[in-house]
């Protein structure tokens, strides 16, 4: 491979990403510049295989995240799938008009040739939305939730268009595919023994390329189909997020050949340009139409927003589409160019709106709020939580552990904050007082109830961006009592204590006070002092 290309790719992603723009941007420009210096695709075979890869790599990473349960509320398969049918009414009688006014690029294009453009107009990019959620600390809010799972039922209309796009009978062996998961167990067994560290790495490359793609492939079905479905009956085991995790440079490394391909097809010509710009600027009515349906399925006007925004955009897999229609001669590989450069416009205006949603949304609030279907959605109603002295964000094991001690002394004081309902639900089987609530959610702590007896907040949500914010808004509450947080880092602690924290508990640091006192205990103290110390932690359990 030449030289060059590594050297480019690299320096237009670090210009890119200095702008706090996703660096796929500057893979499409990179492919561009290539191609100005007399590199071509079809002159790089080992380019191709490797976008194959990340495209095939991609979509097994989707299914080892995928909840099943999620896709089947309301709010993500009824948005998902009335988005996607709306998405396509709206753009195909708009590029029929423009074909019909001489617009060359559309002039003289067939119905379904209208349909696949509008198809792959329809998604929202997978990557920038991750991005985004992720960088603000709110995977496991009820929006990015949400938004999540609707990309994800577009990522799955993709994959049945790919399929379908494939055009070949399956043999009859395909039947034979049915019978996968009778081998889940088999397959768990190998997950269980390949440890943590390359082994697992290897076992993920196994599992998508040769029992998901290739397996696949050998009966007739698409294999990136199959890379789906074996992620998807991965996601269930303990280890499958560690296998995402491990899995992820390799996929990230993998779409960069896959964004250069699209950039080495050609330059935009300025009607390219021009025709992608008015693609961008129909972007709000994609934004306006997920902001409606979300209202509709009773999500809060601030909830859908959010999502909304997150989901404002074009796609990585409308170009994936747009690039199967083209190798089939269902469209003109210009139309590659012209979504890619559309891709990266809507994502230099998406990235400072995302950054500014919260303004817009106080701006417009009275306005907005009118949208919203009562009663709300169970996760999005305002939350009441008494008058306690100690509040417990995060009921994980730390925060559970946290509540079982101050129980032993305050008894009935005490609230635990948790965002997951099946979390709530298993504390207050056991017991305690816990509500389902998102600390990372600005309407939370807009709705929070004041506790004038409020004394102590302990953070243990296991996200520095999350517990930051957190006392940002404790302080926006005029909040006078202590906190408390955990921390991962010696520097979390220092930005901790400078936002105000009292105390900052450092994981690891008093995990291996932990492992000392318990060598100590089992191992050096004498026999009385043993007995001694057993006694005196009987005493405090039952202590009223």
């Amino acid at each position: 491979m030449e030289p060059a290309i590594l050297i480019i790719t690299l320096l237009c992603g670090l210009l890119v990403s200095k702008v706090g723009l996703p660096p796929l941007i500057g893979y499409l420009a990179a492919g561009f510049v290539l191609f100005t210096l007399g590199i071509e695709d079809a002159s790089l075979p080992l380019l191709e295989q490797l976008a194959t890869l990340g495209v095939t790599l991609l979509l097994f990473s989707i299914g080892l995240k995928l909840d099943i349960k999620s896709l089947f509320k309301a709010e993500v398969w009824a948005t998902s799938s009335i988005h996607l049918i709306g998405s396509i009414v709206f753009f195909i009688p708009i590029l029929k008009l423009l074909g019909f006014i001489g617009l060359e690029q559309l002039e003289g294009y067939s119905l379904n040739q209208l349909l696949l453009i509008s198809f792959a107009l329809s998604f929202s990019s997978t990557v920038f939305a991750v991005k985004v959620i992720e960088d603000k600390g709110d995977m496991k809010s009820l929006y990015g939730r949400v938004a999540i799972g609707i990309l994800i039922m577009q990522d799955i209309f993709a994959v049945l268009f790919l399929t379908i796009s494939k055009g070949d009978i399956p043999s009859v062996w395909a039947l034979g595919l049915l019978l996968l998961p009778l081998a889940k167990p088999i397959i768990y067994k190998v997950f269980d023994k390949v440890g943590h560290s390359e082994m697992l790495v290897l076992f993920g490359l196994v599992m998508a390329l040769v029992v998901g793609a290739w397996l696949f492939e050998a009966v007739g079905l698409k294999p990136d189909l199959g890379a789906l479905i074996i992620g998807i009956l991965l996601a269930s085991h303990p280890k499958s997020s560690e296998l995402a995790k491990s899995m992820y440079y390799f996929k990230e490394l993998f779409l960069v050949a896959f964004f250069l391909t699209i950039g080495l097809n050609g330059l935009p010509s300025w009607s390219d340009i021009g025709l992608a710009v008015f693609l961008v600027l129909l972007v709000p009515v994609k934004i306006g139409l997920f902001l409606y349906l979300l209202t509709r399925f009773k999500l809060r006007s601030r909830t859908a927003l959010l999502a909304s925004f997150n989901l404002g955009n074009y796609s990585e897999f409308g170009l994936i589409v747009a690039s199967v229609a083209a190798y089939k001669g269902w469209l003109p590989a210009s139309w590659l160019i012209i979504i890619a450069v559309a891709l990266s416009i809507s994502f230099l205006f998406a990235a400072p709106l995302n950054t500014s949603v919260g303004k817009i949304y106080q701006r417009f609030q009275a306005r907005l709020t009118k949208l919203e279907k009562h009663p709300l959605h169970p996760e999005d109603r305002q939350i009441k939580i008494g008058n306690p002295r100690f509040l417990i964000f995060g009921m994980g094991r730390i925060g559970s552990g946290a509540y079982d001690e101050l129980r032993l002394r305050f008894d009935g004081e005490i609230l635990g904050i948790e965002h997951k309902k099946e979390v709530v639900d298993f504390h207050l089987a056991e017991g305690r007082n816990v509500v389902q609530g998102d600390a990372g959610d600005t309407d939370f702590w807009e709705k929070l109830e004041r506790a004038p007896n409020l004394e102590l907040v302990l953070l243990a949500i296991p996200n520095h961006v999350g517990n930051l914010f957190a006392i940002e808004q404790l302080k926006k509450l005029n909040y006078e009592g202590k906190i408390s947080a955990i921390v991962q880092y010696p520097e979390d602690a220092e930005a901790l204590k400078a936002a105000g924290v009292n105390t900052a508990y450092n994981l690891y640091e008093a995990a291996g006070a932990g492992f000392v006192d318990h060598v100590i205990t089992e191992l050096l103290d004498e026999p009385q002092e043993k007995a001694n110390r057993a006694e005196k932690q009987s005493q405090q359990t039952v202590a009223p």
